[in-house]
C-alpha cells in the first residue's frame, strides 16, 4: 500500500514539474542535458529586479502557458540573471559564473539578451525584448534553429 501511495506522489510531483518552467543556472549542466535530450538550449541574459523591458519579457513570453509548454517539449533553459537589489544578490559562485556566460555569449551587455544555441554551446541566433505575442516570439525563436 506505501508502494503505491509513493508512486502516485512521485506522478504528481513529476506532472506539477512539468507545468513549471525549467531554468537551469549552469550551462554545463544545460549542455549535458540538451545532448541527452537532443533539444537546444535558450539562454536568457536578464535583469531580474532592474531592467524593464527583462521584467516585461519575464512576465508577458517567459510565464505565458504556450511558453512554457513549447520551451519543455523543445528547449534546455538557462538564465544568467543579474541582479542589483541586495535582497536579490546571489552567491559568489553565481556572479562569477554568470560573468563567464556574460563575456562569451554577452559582449555588448545587452539586457535582455536571449541566445538560442546548439547543445554543444554554437551561437544559432540573438533577439532581445519583442512586444509580440508567445506564440510569435517562440516561431522568432524557432527561425534561428537549423534542423
Amino acid at each position: 500500500m506505501r508502494s503505491k501511495t509513493f508512486i502516485s506522489l512521485l506522478f504528481l510531483a513529476m506532472s506539477l514539474s512539468l507545468a513549471a518552467q525549467e531554468w537551469n543556472t549552469s550551462l554545463d549542466s544545460a549542455k549535458k542535458l540538451a545532448t541527452e535530450q537532443d533539444k537546444n538550449i535558450i539562454l536568457v541574459f536578464s535583469g531580474s529586479d532592474w531592467c524593464a523591458p527583462c521584467i516585461k519579457l519575464d512576465k508577458d513570453i517567459w510565464q505565458s502557458e504556450a511558453f512554457k509548454a513549447e520551451a519543455a517539449k523543445e528547449w534546455v533553459m538557462v538564465k544568467a540573471d543579474f541582479p542589483k537589489k541586495k535582497g536579490n544578490r546571489q552567491s559568489e559562485e553565481l556572479r562569477s559564473a554568470n560573468a563567464v556566460l556574460s563575456e562569451k555569449y554577452n559582449k555588448e551587455g545587452a539586457f535582455p539578451l536571449v541566445v538560442v544555441l546548439d547543445k554543444n554551446g554554437k551561437v544559432l541566433g540573438k533577439t532581445g525584448f519583442k512586444n509580440v505575442s508567445p506564440e510569435e516570439y517562440i516561431k522568432l525563436l524557432h527561425s534561428f534553429e537549423k534542423k
